[in-house]
Parts: structure tokens; C-alpha cells; sequence
């Protein structure tokens, strides 16, 4: 499957991507990664819907299950629940990326920014392709105002998802502050 997500016709990698998303864990992470700059709109937005869920596939069973819990507590506002049961999944498991993501997410939502960024630099160091972590450390550090840094973490998730409008649009907007 992820020889063919990389190759051949576009239904075929559409289908590829489609299956690894469907059936993959951490372990297709590089082959939907590498989809997301697929010349096929369908393809990268297959890869860019099944990397989240992928994402979320990472640790046990209860790991993911307490994954999911926190995503909709962060979309419920509740930070701080977030931070207690992030911070547990850690403990237990400091390889879940997407548990410092999540705790990066509420984090910022608190205004601790530096607490943020430093989960969001074990985010992209243990998942490289985690695009939304890149996007969301430049959201803080234009936060803190370093608008240079920002400008770089914005490039960073473009180039690991092309498709990515708003980030593009940001990249756009600050290099044209910074040009000013």
C-alpha cells in the first residue's frame, strides 16, 4: 500500500492513502506524510484527514481511547482537565506525541506559552510530519511577538502540508510585515 500511495494512477493512490488511513497506525505516519505534497488534491486531503485520525491511533487501547477524551475537552474549554490527563498519558507513555500536542493546545489556551512551545517541540520531535504542531508553535510565538521565528514555524508546517491555505496565508502576511 504505501508504494502504491507514492505511485501509479491517482485512483489508485487515493485508494492507497485511503486503505493506510483506514487500517494504519504510527507506523504509515512517513507514507501519509509524504502524500500530503501528492500532485492530487483528493490524495492530500485523504492524507491530511487520515494523519489526524492516525494520530490519535497512537499507545493501548485505553491510551487512545483517554487521547479522544482529551481532544473533545479541549474543544469543550477545558484546559485544565486537559493538562491533568495529558500530563498522566506522559507519565505513562513520554513516546504520545499527540498527548504534548494536545497539552501544547490547552496550554496556549491558558496563556503559558513557553509550557506550549516546549510541547510542541517534543510534538514535532517525536512526529515530524505533525504539521499542526508547527502551526500552532508559530501561533505562540506571534503570541510573543517574535514575528521572525513565527515566519519560520509557519514555513515549516507549509512545507510539510502544501495545502495548508491559512498557513499560507499568514506566511504571505508576515513576510510582507517583515519586509516593511
Amino acid at each position: 500500500l504505501a508504494r502504491l500511495a507514492s505511485s501509479g494512477k491517482r485512483t489508485m493512490r487515493r485508494a492507497a492513502v485511503l486503505a493506510l488511513g483506514m487500517t494504519g497506525d504510527m507506523r504509515v505516519n512517513h507514507d501519509l506524510g509524504m502524500a500530503l505534497k501528492d500532485a492530487d488534491r483528493g490524495v492530500r486531503l485523504l492524507a491530511d484527514t487520515w494523519l489526524r485520525e492516525i494520530w490519535l491511533r497512537d499507545g493501548n487501547p485505553q491510551q487512545q481511547q483517554k487521547l479522544r477524551s482529551v481532544v473533545r475537552a479541549n474543544q469543550n474549554f477545558e484546559f485544565e482537565l486537559v493538562e491533568a490527563v495529558t500530563t498522566q498519558l506522559i507519565h505513562e507513555n513520554p513516546a504520545l506525541a499527540e498527548a504534548y500536542h494536545q497539552r501544547a493546545i490547552a496550554c496556549a489556551c491558558l496563556g503559558e506559552y513557553d509550557d506550549a512551545m516546549a510541547d510542541l517541540h517534543m510534538t514535532l520531535e517525536l512526529n515530524p510530519y505533525h504539521f499542526a504542531a508547527a502551526a500552532a508553535l508559530a501561533q505562540a510565538l506571534l503570541e510573543l511577538d517574535d514575528h521572525v521565528a513565527a515566519l519560520d514555524c509557519f514555513q515549516r508546517a507549509l512545507g510539510l502540508n502544501p495545502s495548508l491555505e491559512g498557513v499560507r496565508a499568514r506566511v504571505q502576511q508576515l513576510q510582507r510585515q517583515l519586509d516593511s
